[in-house]
């Protein structure tokens, strides 16, 4: 650290020897600068503001039946690409700028300053563009800015309807598509419904469904014949057994126990019913309840109706033992019994026959069904898929057509000019009272750079350590500069002088700033 500041020390002592040489360069530095800053020309900006609403009362009215284009990035988008090479060629015949510049030299260089120079600043999140441009005409960069409004304005959004279209188009090709694929492929599950004609049911079941249908019904078939026959057979054996009992009466006293045996089954049945019932009601009420005794009552009253009609079939009997053993009411039912018995079971035996040939026939079929289910599987699948994106494509369509319509009605993004083109009163660059003060430092850093080049091309020893370092030998002594007055009161006259150079720098640049801005002051 010591060394650093010896160092440092040391090259401060040499440029403040060569303190004259830095001083005239600082006063060349800021005279070369001064003229500069002078000499640039005066630069006027032009600017507008653009505010483009995109908030229109259409975009939730036609929310899920348009398809809306994002239009603040489009409008974004095209505030980047507004500055292009066509747009600016364009701007300078609109703004009258190719009128000095008649070489294709000429041209080309004034697009490219005209690129670089235009600005579109977006300022804030609220769509409001500002557009700027500046020149040392305002007028030139009024007719600029107006020419560029227009450009922005008329710009818009006209390619959308453009896509659109595109779109329908290309929407209605793939519909023309699937309407051929859609046709086909009815065609096709047509054909196979008829081929297959057989293997369809009403409630849709596979071929394992039907089989297991028709087995359900073929068991239960079956099995109702099977009742129906052993109802037959009983029907056989009562009637032989009546038969037999009628053919071995041959005496009046038997014909007379016969007619004694005669039984009323209606009778018997209402009564068995009704004493059914009476256990019923007695189960939940008791024996004063009125449905109770309505049962009792009901129950004595065909009792009392079968002794009567007991009676009746008695005196029959016994006036015609042979009429009665043919047309007693027991035989009677139990003809029609056999009779009711035989028509069931034959057509049981029909049913079951026709469910085991329909139980056979699916049982064969099983053996092509998984292939035929697959087969129709594979249909069904290839039709709803195409029948699925036809409807897609129909919905897109006139999603695509509102669109269109959209597009074209007014109001969906209205540009609107807040600020018309201006050009600023005053001069906006070059900003000379910040530029001043740049030069003055760079004429300070030019002259200090001066002093300390020159001390280090004529380098001289100003301690005994750095000439010892420099040599590499061993200094023996160090003699000292005693000065005189003469010598002194010069030095002290170098030093004044060279201050008052150095102010009268800082008072002609004061002196200057103060001019620049008065000047300034008159120009607003």
């Amino acid at each position: 650290m010591d060394e650093l500041i010896r160092q440092i020390f040391t090259a401060a002592k040499g440029m403040w020897k060569h303190r004259w040489l830095g001083l005239l360069v600082a006063w060349v530095v800021t005279a070369i600068g001064t003229f500069v800053v002078l000499s640039v020309p005066d630069k006027y900006e032009a600017s507008a503001r653009i505010f483009v609403d995109t908030q229109s009362i259409l975009k939730p009215l036609m929310s899920g039946l348009a398809v809306q284009p994002n239009v603040e990035q489009q409008v974004m988008m095209l505030s980047r690409t507004l500055i292009s090479r066509p747009n600016v060629e364009k701007l300078i015949r609109m703004a009258d700028l190719d009128l000095k510049s008649q070489s294709k030299v000429a041209q080309e260089a004034l697009i490219d300053d005209l690129m670089k120079s235009l600005e579109i600043k977006n300022v804030g999140r609220d769509n409001l563009y500002v557009l700027s441009y500046r020149d040392t005409s305002p007028d030139k960069a009024k007719r600029v800015i107006q020419s560029l409004v227009s450009i922005f304005v008329e710009s818009s959004l006209g390619g959308t309807r453009k896509d659109s279209d595109t779109a329908k188009k290309f929407i209605d090709e793939q519909i023309k598509t699937y309407v051929t694929k859609l046709e086909e492929a009815e065609k096709r599950l047509k054909e196979f419904k008829v081929k297959n004609i057989e293997l369809q049911t009403a409630d849709g079941k596979d071929m394992a469904g039907q089989l297991g249908t028709l087995s359900s019904q073929l068991n239960q078939a079956r099995l109702d014949l099977r009742e129906a026959e052993n109802a037959r057979e009983a029907a056989k054996r009562q009637l032989d057994t009546e038969k037999s009992q009628n053919a071995d009466i041959t005496s009046r006293s038997l014909l007379q126990e016969s007619a004694l045996s005669i039984s009323t089954p209606e009778i018997d049945a209402r009564i068995e019913a009704q004493k059914r019932n009476l256990d019923g009601l007695l189960q939940r009420f008791t024996e004063q309840h009125p449905d109770v005794e309505g049962a009792r009552r009901l129950i004595k009253e065909l009792e009392a109706l079968k002794q009567k009609e007991v009676q009746e079939l008695r005196k029959t009997a016994m006036a015609n033992p042979a009429v009665t053993s043919t047309n007693s009411l027991a035989y009677q039912e139990l003809n029609r019994m056999l009779a009711t018995s035989e028509v069931q079971v034959a057509a049981l035996r029909a049913r079951v026959g026709e469910y085991e040939m329909r139980f056979n026939r699916a049982r064969e079929l099983m053996k092509t069904a998984p292939q035929i289910e697959a087969e129709f599987a594979q249909l069904n699948r290839d039709y709803d898929i195409n029948k699925r994106n036809y409807n897609d494509l129909v919905t897109r369509r006139e999603s695509a057509t509102l669109s269109g319509d959209l597009d074209g009605v007014g109001g969906v993004a209205d540009f609107r000019l807040i600020d018309p083109p201006r050009a600023s009163p005053k001069p906006v660059a070059p900003n000379r009272l910040l530029l001043m003060p740049i030069v003055l430092l760079v004429a300070l850093g030019a002259g200090l750079a001066a002093a300390f080049i020159a001390s280090q091309l004529r380098p001289v020893f100003y301690d005994a350590s750095s000439l010892r370092d420099a040599v590499g030998l061993p200094l023996l002594g160090v003699v000292t500069l005693v000065m005189g007055e003469n010598a002194a009161q010069t030095e002290k006259t170098q030093l004044k002088k060279f201050l008052g150079a150095s102010c009268g720098l800082l008072a002609v640049f004061i002196a200057g700033m103060i001019f620049l801005s008065f000047m300034s002051g008159r120009a607003g």
